[in-house]
């Protein structure tokens, strides 16, 4: 019996068939899960540069708005700051169709457009160091700031990782023609 075995054992070594399945059976999943999570992490990466867009649009839209035009032209006066915000999440100043990012509201973003009284001075009045290089002394900023939890596609939820919350923020100075 122990001739038989040895036999056995010797032939299974010199025997080549079937290597190829045993390595790719070690180096499969290996690849499956390294290559899910490239599109995990390019998917997140897409919805943060959608943020982002999402943000600086809509903090431009704010630093040009001037709602006091509508007012002096006897019109009704716009609110630049909600429509601001529909920029950002829906990409059109309605606020209608979907979302840039699906799952992103209004109530995630926040867009504050500074009053004459919260401009901050151009040069830090203390050190004298220039902090806005501007033609004026006072610099007004438009600020648009969102945060989103990531929703993903499920891998990072199968390795027991998240939630993760993109956020960001976009600042632009007030202009306002």
């Amino acid at each position: 019996m122990a001739k038989f075995l040895s036999c056995v054992f010797s032939r299974f070594r010199r025997d080549e068939r079937g290597t190829v399945l045993v390595e790719m059976a070690i180096v499969a999943p290996l690849m499956f899960v390294l290559s899910a999570g490239v599109f995990e992490f390019g998917n997140l990466i897409h919805e943060k540069l959608l943020m982002e867009t999402g943000l600086s649009d809509g903090a431009r839209f704010a630093a040009r708005c001037n709602s006091q035009l509508y007012t002096d032209a006897g019109l009704t006066a716009i609110d630049c700051a909600s429509i601001a915000t529909n920029i950002v999440v829906f990409g059109n100043v309605a606020g209608t169709g979907s979302a840039r990012i699906k799952g992103w509201q209004s109530s995630d973003v926040a867009v504050t457009i500074a009053d004459p009284a919260d401009c901050k001075n151009a040069v830090d009045p203390g050190t004298g160091t220039v902090l806005y290089l501007s033609t004026t002394s006072q610099v007004c900023i438009v600020t648009a700031s969102g945060t989103i939890n990531y929703s993903g596609v499920g891998l990072l939820s199968l390795l027991n990782i998240g939630p993760i919350t993109l956020t960001s923020s976009h600042q632009e100075r007030l202009i306002r023609f």
